[in-house]
């Protein structure tokens, strides 16, 4: 199950103040500094003394807990069996395992680490070291203010850091790969870093003035509590927000011009915001607008206004509007720009007189800069190659006139662009790597679906690729919480496309690339059109002469397992292999149960088959799980973690043995002609949900890519002829 979202359009990624995903490309050459800096120093506090302890308590906690899971004997008699089954794919994970290493080596340099730009300074993560830079100074200038192992925090890494207005106090969150949940360690700047403190389970924090930070706190994948801290001689902390609806979670930004922390508490279809006056920050905060059901809305601010994007009004389309700080009921918005249906929006950057958008229109990437003065509109489409966008960290002063970003593409690293708001101009950094793919054609088609809606399709294949009828295809498809598919570069995605395979990604509806109708028109009752549309996609690019049924396989995450999932039951001759990351199978059963932590919050995706008998026989109509039935399935390989809290590894249990009972018992009435397939399980002791599909080790994603060559019986030893 996704998380829930955060604040209105986590769809719209609005940025967290941090640089992306990607770094520099000249190397930070730090290491030599490490042993040579002993001012970092933690104080002797006594929170901070027993933070080690406190730490590994709360994994053995967690651990203890999961091992006392009611499957225990299950899992291991599954976790054997799967040792056994993938010692047929050894060889090939070694051979693929090196040819994938060699293309994350080509793009070490564009890969994940954090990295902020606040004031004079870039604060950037690397190898377990948080260090700090000043603009124009050379790598070896950098200054070390954190080492995790000084905290005796291993296999851990930085996940968000906040620097306070002056500068005087930076605040980092730690996580391993085993939890969701973060430490928020305290770090009083100066000559002398010294780790002042540590929070303990926190999602989301931003300082209001040097010395206040305000924080969320997670607890059972809920955030509900909003805490004010005080740092300096006198600590003090107090809660000033608690929200009550459990479908409801709650997230904090600061706008822009640092004015105004923003609570956001927002349920999957309807927001709240309290703002609080970062110059009074210890005024009670101050509602905008009490929650309507339906209305989703996000605030900025400038010069005594708050602009508010917002589906409020008619059409139910994304909106910009206005109104006075002193008057912010929703009777005062006033409207300034309605966008086309069909449009996502992506992120949103305020300057002194004008606002930037990113979005998608009809899934293609656009710029859209819109004064506000005159209300008037500007357009730039922005590369045809680029599927995925992210904001660098924007200069705090807000008269600045540029705003920098990156575009990539599954098959195209990151590339560095300026947008001059003064000359409307698009610029490319200089001295970026050039792609490495330069043979790689990319192809937005359409799919029919069953009631005429046209579904796109974005397709990457080798250029010089003859009969691509027998090439293998790989579909990739998720289909809820109106979340885009993920197009974000991967480096073995370009392994694929030079070995010869079809990468095709289906926007099926549930998503949101084509704006807020097209989650709408694949939620609560209108799930199945989502499959309809996978269906589609695959028949057409079929048609179209991209594979053929016997040569395509199929991968999905999280919720993307209920489609893929379904599909293996409505049509399992449209592929052949499918492989699936903590995949989401047993629906109903989850809705059923309030007491897991996320289906209160998932009514609204879903539906309530608690109280409502028409979701739950809609729900059982689809469920993976319940509609599991006797026919020739395709080779399945699912990798899960044992501790996600979001989708319980006993319902993908249950799902395993219930689809092997019918496999066996078809085993002599199998289809003429197709294989016994191969159902593997891989369960990986500890980890969460985020591990199970996102930033995978280079083993796991070697295992998923053997699986699916042998399962298709290509040749992992080169291009694929």
């Amino acid at each position: 199950m996704h998380q829930t979202a955060r604040f209105f359009l986590q769809t719209l990624k609005f940025s967290f103040a941090r640089f992306g995903k990607y770094t520099q490309k000249q190397p930070h050459v730090h290491h030599h500094l490490i042993d040579h800096c002993p001012w970092i120093k933690v104080r002797k506090c006594h929170n901070f003394k027993c933070l080690q302890s406190k730490y590994k308590k709360l994994i053995m906690g967690r651990n203890i807990t999961s091992r006392k899971f009611c499957y225990a004997d299950l899992l291991n008699t599954e976790q054997e069996n799967t040792k056994s089954l993938l010692i047929n794919y050894m060889d090939s994970m070694e051979r693929l395992k090196k040819k994938i290493e060699a293309f994350y080596d080509k793009h070490l340099l564009t890969l994940d680490n954090l990295e902020i730009q606040f004031g004079d300074f870039i604060y950037y993560e690397e190898d377990g070291c948080i260090l700090r830079l000043k603009i124009g100074d050379g790598f070896n200038n950098c200054e070390v203010l954190l080492r995790l192992e000084e905290l005796s925090l291993y296999n851990a890494f930085v996940e968000r850091i906040r620097i306070s207005p002056g500068e005087e106090y930076m605040a980092a969150s730690i996580k391993t790969s085993d939890s969701e949940e973060s430490t928020c360690v305290i770090v009083k700047l100066g000559k002398y870093p010294e780790v002042e403190d540590f929070i303990p389970n926190v999602f989301s924090f931003e300082w209001v003035q040097d010395g206040i930070l305000f924080y969320t706190c997670q607890k059972n994948l809920r955030c509900c509590n909003v805490f004010r801290t005080s740092f300096g001689n006198k600590k003090y902390t107090e809660c000033i927000y608690t929200e009550q609806d459990p479908r409801f979670f709650v997230d904090l930004y600061c706008t822009r011009d640092r004015f105004f922390l923003t609570i956001n508490s927002n349920s999957k279809t309807t927001s709240e915001v309290w703002l609080v006056d970062c110059h009074q920050p210890w005024n009670l905060p101050v509602l905008v607008q009490k929650r309507n059901f339906g209305v989703m809305y996000h605030i900025e601010h400038r010069n005594n206004e708050l602009y508010i994007l917002t589906n409020y009004g008619e059409p139910s389309e994304y909106k910009l509007m206005k109104t006075s700080v002193d008057s912010c009921s929703i009777k005062n918005w006033q409207h300034i720009y309605t966008w086309r249906r069909k449009t996502k929006l992506i992120d949103m950057v305020m300057f002194k007189d004008h606002c930037i958008i990113f979005l998608k229109y009809c899934n293609q990437l656009y710029l859209n800069t819109i004064s506000l003065n005159d209300h008037s509109v500007q357009f730039l489409k922005l590369p045809a190659w680029a599927c995925a966008c992210q904001l660098d960290t924007q200069p705090q002063d807000s008269s600045s006139d540029t705003c920098s970003f990156q575009l990539s593409s599954p098959v195209h690293p990151p590339r560095h662009y300026i947008y001059m708001l003064g000359k409307s101009g698009l610029y490319e950094q200089a001295e970026q790597e050039k792609p490495v793919m330069t043979d790689c054609h990319m192809a937005r088609l359409e799919a029919k679906s069953k009631d005429g809606t046209l579904v796109p399709v974005t397709v990457f294949y080798k250029g010089n690729c003859e009969n691509l009828q027998k090439k293998p295809l790989l579909i990739h498809v998720y289909g809820a919480y109106g979340i885009d598919l993920n197009m974000n570069f991967k480096p073995e995605k370009q392994m694929l496309i030079e070995d010869g395979w079809i990468l095709a990604y289906c926007h099926v509806r549930g998503g949101g690339e084509l704006g807020l109708h097209w989650h709408t028109g694949g939620c609560l009752d209108n799930k199945l059109n989502g499959l309809d549309d996978l269906e589609a996609c695959i028949k057409s690019l079929h048609n179209l002469g991209f594979s053929e049924p016997t040569s395509t396989a199929l991968t999905a995450y999280s919720a993307g397992g209920i489609l893929a999932g379904t599909l293996c039951n409505t049509n399992p001759k449209l592929i052949r292999a499918v492989a699936l990351q903590a995949p989401f199978l047993d629906l109903l059963n989850t809705m059923l149960d309030t007491q897991l932590p996320l289906t209160i919050e998932e009514l609204e995706e879903w539906g309530d088959p608690t109280s409502d008998d028409k979701y739950r026989d809609y729900i059982k109509s689809y469920c993976p799980y319940q509609n599991i039935r006797p026919q020739t399935y395709p080779s399945i390989l699912i990798t899960a973690c044992e501790n996600d809290q979001r989708v319980p590894i006993g319902g993908i249990l249950k799902y395993i043995q219930r689809l092997r009972k019918v496999i066996m018992d078809q085993r002599h009435n199998r289809d003429h002609g197709r294989k016994i397939p191969n159902i593997i399980l891989d369960v990986q002791t500890g980890g969460s949900h985020a591990t199970a599909f996102g930033e995978d080790s280079v083993i796991e994603v070697a295992k998923r890519l053997a699986f699916l060559y042998k399962e298709l019986g290509l040749d992992d030893t080169g291009p694929l002829n």
